[in-house]
């Protein structure tokens, strides 16, 4: 766990209006004029005799000035609370998970390792080796219950960890029916060969000059590119492929008579899971390699676009091998069958998000699946509502052209996914809250699903006001983060970190307290969530709050380079956010994209992923500003 700041700030409010509290540096007294009728005058006083001149002067040499002082004290450093008079509206209170590292557990082999921990029976937080016990009883320090401990579990994890952070690893006893071969998962290459994909686009061949290639055609060589990639890379591992226009296709591995699904079927949620999973795949690409080049090759386009019932389709055929992948390539809106959008809003508030696609990335989660979707430059495929398929699985979400559809299919074809099944469970003392969450309570449980590389999530929390003066009079607060899941080979595993982070109040802090990574990371995935839920309003007030942070601390100290990065993140969604509530209410293909990667934004130090995301989303920006001074001088010219 990371915090954004070194102190828990108990008295920060959501409406910016925290008390400053008992401050070390500023001992100015305030008078508050008081309100009411005017009190009565002061009574008069005796006067003092003066004194009399007659009296001799001291000579001058007894009049000695004082001694000056041995060192001048230090300067007061500057508080974020005073500068400008303005209260501190961001709230700094922020932990970040690195949870694609903390998955890993390659690379924590030095940690110790037990079979279960002992949890407390009202909170579920774990005995830490950071617990106090008495007599053989632990006071839960997050919820102050008394869970009695035995003298095994006393001597394994009391007392181990000395300072303020512990981090243990529980392996339960595993048996030979939980292990998984990692090669026996299924790659589903899920296509759009529609009319549409018919549009061609001027390239230049290896000859200098200028031709025409159709997005089918593009999509072919990439298609081909991918299997030769993974033919060579992973020879044991199974591939599909499956099309759609006005019907769905379903070849497999080639190696089958293909399964057409069309008419009434398209509509049929229950009868195409049930066909699409009893699809038998037996083979692996280096026995169909051929097949599937041939099947490629023969695609032709035409007809319209059943995007659901493929997407839907494929990932039942997934569902019989965890830790699979479905790639999905199209160029238009879904307008056939389930998951037809040609009429909705693509944002909207969440509960009139299209119920299919929801329903349809839960399944996916559930059976440990990754869902990628690429949609052609150009094009309008509802991005917004598609996108949320490799949003909740953890999956790729990009915009190609015909130069990099074969990079990014590639890519995608050998993202692996680290751990599936993933739930994070963070819990602080009993009086601390989740803003942005569910519920009004100190634990917070969150269902992330699958996890690939780099995955970061923030969480932002808060100290009710009844609790503030009682946590002040605390040295440190203690914080639990609790992860479960299966990894690739389906060990499950739980790993529980505890650490104690002192308190303070809003006026000590100053910018050598704040870590800017976490503090831009979580602006980016919480204003994008908020976006993205149609909760445009409250995402600028977060990203005001935070622009104001950012100026505040650059008067104090420079920014960094790597920091700057958050800077552009944040007038990136600004601009977004602007254009939605200025032109419209829908998000265009390319917002769309920028939003939900910033959704899984991370810092510059877990990653080289942030460095391209900014570059990617800086320059969507120009484009979207772009085409905002284009309506403008059209409606111009206009008048």
């Amino acid at each position: 766990m990371e915090f954004a700041c070194s102190h828990v700030v108990c008295n920060w409010r959501p409406d910016g209006a925290a008390s400053t509290g008992v401050s070390l540096y500023d001992n100015t007294v305030a008078v508050k004029q008081q309100e009411g009728p005017v009190p009565p005058p002061l009574p008069p006083r005796r006067l003092r005799k003066p004194r009399p001149t007659s009296l001799p002067l001291p000579p001058l040499s007894s009049i000695r000035p004082p001694p000056a002082p041995l060192s001048l004290p230090p300067p007061v450093p500057p508080r974020l609370d005073k500068e400008g008079g303005s209260r501190l509206e961001a709230n700094v209170n922020v932990v970040s998970i690195s949870v694609g590292k903390l998955v890993d557990i390659c690379q924590a082999s030095g940690l110790e390792s037990f079979q279960s921990p002992l949890i407390c029976g009202k909170c579920s937080a774990a005995l830490s080796s950071l617990s106090t016990l008495q007599r053989n009883v632990w006071v839960c320090e997050f919820c102050g219950r008394e869970n009695g401990v035995n003298d095994s579990v006393k001597r394994v994890c009391v007392g181990q960890g000395a300072g303020v952070h512990s981090d243990e690893i529980y392996l339960p006893n595993q048996s030979d029916d939980d292990y998984q071969n990692l090669e026996d998962t299924l790659v589903v290459f899920c296509v759009d060969i529609s009319g549409s994909m018919i549009v061609t686009t001027e390239v230049t061949s290896s000859s200098g000059s200028p031709t025409y290639i159709s997005r089918l055609q593009g999509i072919q060589d990439a298609l081909q590119r991918a299997l030769s990639s993974l033919l060579q890379q992973s020879p044991r591992r199974r591939v599909a492929l499956v099309t759609f226009n006005e019907e769905v296709v379903i070849y497999g591995d080639g190696t089958s008579t293909p399964l057409t699904l069309r008419d009434w079927a398209l509509v049929d949620y229950d009868h195409i899971w049930q066909q699409s999973v009893a699809y038998s795949i037996p083979h692996c690409i280096a026995e169909t390699y051929d097949q599937l080049v041939q099947r490629v090759k023969d695609l032709r386009e035409h007809g319209s676009t059943c995007l659901g019932p493929a997407a839907l389709a494929s990932v039942a055929m997934a569902s019989r091998y965890p830790g699979s992948k479905v790639i999905l390539c199209t160029d238009g809106r879904a307008n056939i069958g389930l998951g037809e959008m040609a009429q909705i809003p693509s944002l909207s508030p969440s509960p009139l998000t299209p119920y299919f696609y929801r329903q349809l990335a839960l399944q996916a989660v559930e059976s440990g699946i990754i869902i990628s979707v690429m949609t052609f430059e150009g094009t309008d495929c509802r991005l917004a509502d598609i996108g949320r398929l490799a949003d909740t699985t953890g999956g790729r979400i990009n915009i190609v052209s015909i130069g990099t559809v074969a990079t990014e299919i590639q890519s995608a074809s050998m993202d692996n996914i680290l751990a599936t099944g993933v739930t994070a469970t963070l819990l602080a003392p009993d009086g601390v809250y989740f803003p942005f969450e569910d519920g009004n309570n100190h634990k917070l449980v969150r269902e992330i699903g699958n996890v690939t590389k780099g995955l970061e999530i923030t969480i932002q929390f808060a100290i009710k006001p009844e609790f503030t003066e009682v946590f002040l009079q605390k040295d440190k607060l203690p914080f639990q983060l609790q992860l479960s899941f299966k990894t690739r080979d389906h060990e499950k595993v739980t790993r529980v970190i505890t650490e104690q982070r002192p308190v303070t109040t809003c006026s000590r802090i100053w910018a050598g307290n704040l870590n800017m990574a976490v503090l831009g990371v979580h602006c980016a995935q919480l204003c994008a969530s908020l976006t993205m839920e149609g909760r445009v309003q409250e995402a600028q007030r977060q990203l005001k709050a935070q622009q104001d942070l950012h100026n505040q601390i650059s008067k104090q100290r420079p920014i960094q380079k790597e920091e700057s990065i958050y800077g552009n993140w944040i007038d990136t969604m600004t601009t977004i956010c602007d254009d939605i509530t200025t032109e419209s209410q829908t998000l265009s293909d390319q917002a769309a994209k920028v939003m939900y990667q910033m959704k899984r934004a991370s810092s510059t130090n877990n990653n080289n992923s942030s460095s391209s995301s900014s570059s990617s989303s800086s320059n969507n920006t120009n484009e979207i500003q772009k085409k905002r001074r284009g309506k403008k001088k059209a409606l111009v010219e206009g008048m």
